[in-house]
Formats: structure tokens, sequence, C-alpha cells
């Protein structure tokens, strides 16, 4: 199932015109604060009547101005994960996971409840109220609630925002399965570019109210016009294996037949992962480099420059591993005498790899979920 999605909308001093379309697994809407992304998502639940537009998951229109068509939220079959849960304190858990069907009217079937159940872990919390758990607790009902409410897609509004670091890494493997299982476009807001690396099949990046680019999330993401939350977030996104841990603490991947060394790795050898790299992080070398203390080194081609009005460029370089981006300054770009086709060597330290940085590399099955 593909969501289309077309919205126009004038605020005082800011306009919004975006267009884009989001297929099964998780679409992130990404960019800055202010930038559009939550009154898209607004649009699209019925909580934001915009000037024009349309929004259509296949042939179920929510709303086209053009025809005068308008369903109110409650016949949208929409599930909407917020920031902060937004549980009923007076309901137990059992009761909130059920809230959404008593207006749906597709009725889950109890297997479906029970493997939303299993897979969510929440097994044991179905008798407590919301004011006895924890953050994470709390989202992983709301992940079940929009989940058992039939819905036709997923909204879900920066919903690792309030959590700390500890509770955002216990959600995030909730949401790679969400988007691995379910048949369902999800919408998911974000302004994190980890959280986006780690999820996203498809990203649509956002400034200023306009879409700058969507597409595949290693492409966007690699793509050095794309810095909708500065340079320094830039970042790319390489698709891995595991290949093997080894005894000194770091796990082995297999990056397109270049060896990638990161910290330990609770995954199997022949897991496929998706790490992102921070250009920052990345050092250009036109020979290969020897006596370094970095482990990584990955061949490649220079594909584009591009720079700033500050002393900083971008270098996008095309690797058997993916494309990677390094964050230099014009000095050293001029230096090095870079140019696209180019051959350099990028450098990168193990213990740059942060956890947050690493993730299943998934895609939408449609198989288990919805």
């Amino acid at each position: 199932m593909t969501l289309s999605v077309t919205i126009q909308h004038r605020f005082a001093g800011f306009d919004l015109d975006a267009r884009f379309e989001a297929p099964a697994g998780i679409t992130a809407l990404f960019g800055r604060s202010g930038s559009g992304k939550t009154t898209i998502v607004n649009a699209v639940a019925g909580l934001l009547r915009p000037n024009a537009g349309r929004v259509a998951a296949e042939d179920h229109v929510l709303f086209d101005t053009a025809r005068g068509v308008w369903l109110p939220p409650h016949r949208r079959r929409v599930g909407y994960i917020f920031q902060e849960g937004r549980l009923f304190p007076h309901l137990s858990v059992r009761q909130n996971l059920r809230y959404g069907t008593w207006f749906s009217a597709q009725r889950p079937r109890p297997a479906e409840e029970k493997r939303v159940i299993e897979m969510l872990g929440i097994g044991a919390l179905l008798e407590r109220r919301p004011g006895a758990l924890s953050g994470g607790e709390k989202q992983r009902v709301a992940i079940g609630r929009a989940l058992l409410s039939a819905p036709r897609m997923i909204l879900a509004d920066e919903p690792l925002a309030a959590l700390d670091e500890a509770r955002k890494s216990e959600i995030l493997p909730y949401f790679e399965r969400l988007r691995d299982e379910a048949s369902i476009p999800i919408l998911f807001v974000s302004h994190s570019a980890a959280e986006v690396a780690r999820l996203a099949t498809t990203v649509v990046a956002l400034e200023a109210g306009r879409v700058t680019r969507q597409g595949p999330a290693a492409e966007v993401l690699a793509d050095p016009a794309v810095t909708p939350l500065g340079a320094r977030a830039a970042g790319a996104v390489l698709s891995c294996r595991v290949t093997r841990h080894h005894d000194d603490g770091l796990t082995e991947l297999d990056a397109g037949g270049t060896p990638l060394f990161i910290p330990r790795l609770g995954a199997a050898p022949g897991t496929p992962v998706r790490v992102r790299i921070a250009a920052h992080d990345v050092i250009l070398s036109r020979q290969r480099p020897e006596g370094l203390s970095a482990l990584n080194i990955i061949s490649g081609r220079v594909q584009e420059i591009r720079s700033g009005d500050g002393p900083g460029t971008l270098v996008s370089l095309e690797t058997p591993a993916g494309r990677l981006l390094a964050r230099i300054t014009r000095r050293s770009a001029e230096a090095l005498v870079l140019a696209p086709g180019v051959a350099c060597h990028a450098v990168m330290k193990t213990v740059a790899v942060a956890p947050e940085d690493i993730g299943g590399l998934g895609g939408p099955t449609g198989q288990g979920l919805l």
C-alpha cells in the first residue's frame, strides 16, 4: 500500500507546500523544527484541515479539496503514536490496547492481539495502569494500541523525543520490527539523523515547508545537497553483514567486500545490518595510509564535492560498501586536489560508531502484522 500526500497550507509567516509518496515501511519526515513535519502528519490524521490538497491510501481517499472530500479523523483508520504515549490513566494497559478497536469496523482476532502483545513484550503489563509504567513501557503500549486499531497507516510524531537514551535504545528495535513486518505506510517524524538512518526505508527531507528530496534512505542521506539539519549532522548509511566477533570486543562486518570493524554487536554472523557513518568521522587520503590506529579504510572515488559559505566542504564518495560522506575543510580538499573521479581512501575510527548508529537492515515484508 502506498500513501500519496499533497498538502498546501498557509500559516502566518509560513507556507507549507509538500508532495510525496510513502510506500509500505517507514517513511521519515526529516528536517529541522518548524519545517512542516508535524503539520503534515496532523493533516493526514484529520487534526488539521489544510487549505488545499489530497491524501489517499491507494483508493481510500482521506481528503481531496478539489472534490470536496473530507473524512473525519475517526473514519480515516489511522494509528497515531504521540511523543508521550498519551494513554488513558484510568484504563489498564489491556483496556488502552483495545481502545482503538472500539471505533474500528475491523476488530483484531485474538491471535492477532496475542501476536502484537508478544512482539512488544508487554504481556506482564496488561493489568497495570499507565502511572505504574516507565516511559519506554508507555510507548510500547502506544505502539500496540495503534497496531490493534486496524489502521491503513501509522503516524508517529517524534515518538522517541521524550525518552532518554536508555529508553530510546529499548524502543528502537520495536520500530524496526514494525517496519519489517507491517505492510502499511508508517510516517515517522524526526529531527534525529541517527533515528532516520537506523529506521527509515524512505526519507522525505523538508526545509521551510518544502520537500527538498525524497527517496530510499541510503540515497537521500548520502546526498551532500541534502542537509536539513546542517552539515554537522550529515552522514551516510552502509548496508553490511556480520562476519564474525573477535575476542578483543570488536565485531567484523562485510561492507561490500570490505571489512568494517565496529564495537561488539549482539547479532549472529550472517545478520544484515545498517550502519550510519557520520561525515565528520571520516578523513580522506589519496594514498592508502599505513601505521594508523584507525582500523577502517574503504577505497572509493570522489563523486561530488559541495562547499558551503564556511570553511567546510562535503565530499561524496562512491565505494564498494555504498556511498559515503566526508566533512573536511576546503583547504584539505584543495591540498588533496580532490575532484569527481579522483581515487581516494576513507578512514574511520572503530569507536566512532555509536550503538544508536547500528540497526537491522530490514525492509517491509508484510509478514506477521497488519
